[in-house]
C-alpha cells in the first residue's frame, strides 16, 4: 500500500499547494495513524500483485472515501471505478469524499461516478465536521457527495 500511495501522489508534486508537499506523500507512520483511525484499505489485485488501493472510513453518520491511489503506470484502466464501485456497496450512509481542489482529473474521476462538488460553504461545514485535517487543507480542498439522482 505505502508503494502504491506514494507512487500515485507524484501527480500531486507541483499541483498542490508547496507547502502541503512533502517527501514521501504519507509517510509510514501516517499510514498506520490512519488504519488506526478507522480507515479500512481494500486493494484490487491483478495477477496476485496489488495495483490499487482505496479506503473507507464510517465517521459519525457519514461515510468517507480515503486515500484512492493506483501505480502510475496502471491508470485508466478501471482499476479505481472498481474499487469505487465495491466501497459504494459497503455502507448505506451518505458519502463524502474530499480531494485537493487543483486535482482536477480526481474531481473529474468522482463526478463520472456520480458525486458532485458541495459548495463553498458545505465544503467549510463538512470538512471541519467530518475530517481532522490542517486549516491550510481545508482552505485549500473540495469536497463532493453523492449526486442522489444519479443512485436512482
Amino acid at each position: 500500500m505505502y508503494a502504491i500511495i506514494n507512487d500515485a501522489a507524484q501527480a500531486y508534486r507541483g499541483v498542490i499547494p508547496a507547502d502541503r508537499w512533502h517527501e514521501p506523500y504519507m509517510p509510514r507512520e501516517e499510514l498506520r495513524h490512519e488504519i488506526e483511525a478507522g480507515v479500512r484499505f481494500w486493494g484490487y489485485e491483478e495477477d496476485g500483485v496489488l495495483v490499487g488501493v482505496m479506503g473507507i472510513q464510517d465517521v459519525q453518520d457519514v461515510t468517507l472515501i480515503r486515500h484512492a491511489y493506483v501505480y502510475t503506470a496502471r491508470r485508466g484502466q478501471g482499476i479505481g471505478s472498481k474499487l469505487l464501485t465495491h466501497l459504494r456497496t459497503l455502507t448505506e450512509r451518505p458519502i463524502l469524499i474530499g480531494t485537493w481542489a487543483a486535482a482536477t482529473w480526481a474531481i473529474r474521476f468522482y463526478e463520472k461516478h456520480g458525486f458532485r462538488r458541495v459548495s463553498w460553504a458545505e465544503k467549510e461545514h463538512l470538512l471541519r465536521t467530518y475530517w481532522d485535517i490542517p486549516e491550510r487543507q481545508v482552505e485549500t480542498s473540495v469536497v463532493l457527495k453523492e449526486d442522489m439522482l444519479y443512485k436512482l
